[in-house]
């Protein structure tokens, strides 16, 4: 095999006049040779392998749908229903040439880092102990290109409106914007589409326009595009979450501003040394000032007032000031809720902390309103606790009897806390004892049972407070609860004891 530089050799010196016996004499080579490279003027030869097979585009385009893609599937069907004995090696060669398995993934280009050319946003699901609980959240990401500063805000979840609650929290917090907003393929602001085909949700775009950017998709699949933004994510599992705990997701995210606006900007990056917080004072004047006045985002809910004056809403209750119940319209923000009435303004409250559910929202410096609203839950907590506190068994008792109940156990909570109020402490406990043997969760068989117990033991019951009804107490007294079943019952626990 005659190299490509030695085969262009001959060609110049054939060209310089040189004949074919001395080029052959002097490099040798052949002079039959040497007619050859010249007939090719100095070109390598196409070498084609006699044994190897290729396929009709058409046949495999057909086998490829038939067999769903599944190549060993085609080369299986290849063999034996059209006699074609290919190796799998070459069908998978052709197959590729051919695209059938999609485009492939074409070359990148390095973007240069230019002072305000660009910003990216991304978000991560993270898994953290929040309180001592492990909680998920979504942790959301501004970065800046070229200075390399950032904004790290997290939520329980992540949707279309906090996404632009957070840029505009991270907008107004810098005070500028690249004009372009590097993202992924992401719906929260892509309408369809992807990468350079991709269009954008109108309400995003109109969100946009007001800060002075716009949003653009990455290629699928390119997610180095965005590659400061994930190297960013990366940051923020290595040095961030160790060594840090959080008491709340308001701790955890008083401190995720801390670290990302106060520590990143001043800490020199690794490789270039450069200082965040200086680059973003002389990016600033390539950079898009956000205007003062973008008003914030916000959602609109349209709420009834009831009867005590409250409007409900995220599973709290809001006071809406004067005294009729007309609609109201509740301005979400983020942070804060503005209660409207015919576009006037009738109150403005900060929204309660995450997670706090069953809270009265009242306006400051005003008196709180004299009646509780209409829907408002009644937690059982404090009478479990009692009730718990009172014997080993009746903790059990609880144990038992709440796992099943789900959303019903606040109503037995209570009427077991009422008949603990209304029996002798020793009458009580033995009754629990009774109903834990036989698993009964019946409140009128526990009734039954404490009835019972009265006759054997001769307990009676306290004085009740003069609120309570009494007629538990009549019902004993007369025996209208104790039936001939009752009774037998009885009877069988007492044979159970004394065995």
């Amino acid at each position: 095999m005659i190299d490509p530089d030695k085969r262009k050799a001959i060609y110049l010196l054939y060209e310089e006049g040189m004949s074919i016996r001395d080029i052959a004499r002097r490099l040798r080579v052949s002079r039959n040779t040497v007619d050859a490279i010249i007939v090719r003027k100095g070109a390598m030869p196409e070498s084609t392998r006699k044994d190897k097979i290729e396929i009709e585009p058409e046949l495999l385009r057909r086998l490829h749908g038939e067999c769903g893609g599944w190549v060993q599937r085609m080369h299986e069907k290849l063999s034996e229903e059209h006699g074609i004995e290919v190796g799998y090696s070459t069908l998978t060669r052709q197959i590729r040439e051919m695209d059938l398995r999609g485009a492939r993934k074409g070359r990148c280009d390095q973007v240069a880092d230019r002072p305000g050319a660009e910003m990216q946003h991304d978000t991560s699901p993270y898994n953290l102990e929040i309180g001592g609980k492990p909680t998920f959240v979504v942790g959301s990401l501004l970065y800046f290109r070229y200075c390399k500063i950032r904004y790290l805000k997290f939520y329980r979840s992540f949707n279309r409106f906090k996404m632009k609650c957070f840029l505009h929290e991270g907008l107004t917090f810098w005070r500028h914007a690249a004009p372009r907003c590097i993202i992924d393929n992401t719906n929260l602001a892509r309408l369809r589409g992807s990468g350079k085909n991709a269009v954008m949700v109108p309400e995003m775009e109109q969100f946009a326009k007001q800060y002075g950017f716009e949003f653009i998709c990455h290629e699928i699949g390119h997610a180095n595009r965005k590659a400061g933004n994930e190297r960013g994510f990366y940051t923020v599992e290595t040095n961030f979450f160790p060594g840090r705990a959080f008491a709340s997701m308001e701790d955890l995210n008083r401190q995720a501003l801390e670290w990302a606006t106060v520590r990143l900007p001043n800490r020199p990056v690794a490789k270039t040394g450069l200082i965040p917080a200086k680059a973003f004072e002389y990016e600033q004047s390539y950079l898009i000032h956000v205007p003062p006045f973008v008003p914030p985002p916000y959602l609109e809910h349209k709420r009834g007032t009831d009867q005590y004056g409250y409007a409900s809403f995220d599973g709290n209750f809001s006071w809406v000031p004067g005294t009729s119940r007309e609609d109201v319209t509740l301005l979400e923000y983020d942070g804060r809720l503005k209660i409207y009435r015919k576009r006037e303004l009738l109150a403005d409250y900060e929204l309660p902390a995450d997670g706090v559910r069953n809270e009265k929202l009242t306006p400051a410096g005003l008196p709180p309103p004299r009646h509780q609203p209409a829907y408002r839950k009644k937690p059982t907590a404090e009478e479990e606790k009692r009730l718990r506190a009172v014997a080993p068994s009746v903790d059990a008792y609880l144990d038992m009897a709440l796992k099943p109940l789900g959303a019903q156990k606040h109503r037995f909570v209570r009427q077991l806390h009422g008949l603990h109020q209304k029996l002798a402490q020793p009458l009580f406990v033995k009754t629990i004892e009774r109903a834990l043997r036989y698993r009964i969760t019946d409140m009128d068989t526990l009734e039954r049972i404490a009835v019972l117990l009265m006759r054997e033991g001769g307990y009676s019951l306290p004085s009740a407070p003069v609120d309570h009804d009494l007629h538990l107490r009549e019902s004993y007294i007369e025996g209208c609860f104790v039936s001939e079943v009752d009774l037998a019952i009885y009877d069988k626990m007492i044979e159970d004891d004394n065995e």
